[in-house]
């Protein structure tokens, strides 16, 4: 299987911390990736380091396109969304006085042509575009089990569609690669399974990658087809879940002696 996206050498210093330590991952075309660790190994740090938001000190990161494989180290963050990762975060950054259709338009904006002028203007091809807008945003939406709050105001929504929305708006960029930062964090043991079946499910539809943070080992050990483990900075272990669920390393640093998979 390819690679997606290559990580080498990755280094990320925060004044005299060093954050990243020549950090190597690889995320292949199709497969979902869990990366895992204690609080503080550095697992967003490399997601901010991903997505634009930092710019590592040393190392490259490549993302294979439908035009080629690029380096996007150092990218501007609107220039990597587009390019084709897209993200969600530990803390839901949704737009609370927008309702939900809104906020996944707001996802859309990287792939539509339409400038200022034609805002204005409202030609033919503005009013095309914005129609194909909304109808995918609705679909997205759909596919998010959110067609009943399509109107409602983001704030309004339950905890755990808040998750689902977040998720939508980052699928409405058509990424590549779908970074999800703890996507289980806050939820219950009901809407953990049904995250759980809306992660295979977009895998499975948009036929895109994802690389998700968690600390839900249920979920990452029934839902990965891999598992990194990152400790103080560092990749200590890579492999199935069933590999990573015995390994004595892993266990030691993470998950404890009493884990059972």
């Amino acid at each position: 299987m390819d690679n997606l996206l290559s990580v080498n050498g990755l280094i990320m210093d925060f004044g005299g911390l060093r954050a990243l330590e020549d950090l190597d991952l690889h995320v292949k075309k199709g497969e979902i990736l869990a990366l895992i660790g204690p609080n503080g190994a550095g697992k967003t740090t490399f997601f901010n380091c991903l997505t634009g938001i930092y710019r590592p000190a040393a190392g490259d990161i490549c993302l294979t396109t439908p035009g080629g494989s690029m380096s996007i180290a150092g990218l501007p963050p609107h220039v990597i969304t587009k390019k084709g990762i897209a993200r969600t975060f530990q803390n839901i950054r949704l737009f609370p006085n927008m309702t939900v259709i809104e906020n996944v338009m707001a996802g859309r904006h990287c792939r539509t042509n339409t400038g200022i002028a034609g805002a204005i203007f409202r030609g033919r091809a503005a009013v095309k575009e914005e129609l194909e807008v909304v109808e995918r945003s609705y679909e997205i939406i759909k596919k998010a089990g959110l067609a009943r709050y399509v109107n409602e105001l983001a704030k309004n929504l339950p905890y755990g569609e808040q998750r689902r929305l977040e998720i939508a708006r980052a699928l409405a960029t058509e990424p590549l690669l779908l970074l999800l930062d703890e996507p289980a964090a806050g939820l219950n043991s009901r809407e953990t399974k049904e995250l759980d079946m809306l992660i295979s499910e977009i895998r499975d539809l948009y036929k895109i990658s994802i690389l998700l943070i968690e600390h839900d080992m249920k979920l990452v050990m029934s839902i990965s087809d891999r598992v990194a483990v990152m400790d103080y900075g560092k990749k200590i272990a890579e492999g199935r879940p069933d590999e990573i669920s015995r390994n004595s390393t892993v266990i030691k640093a993470y998950l404890g002696e009493e884990f059972v998979a």
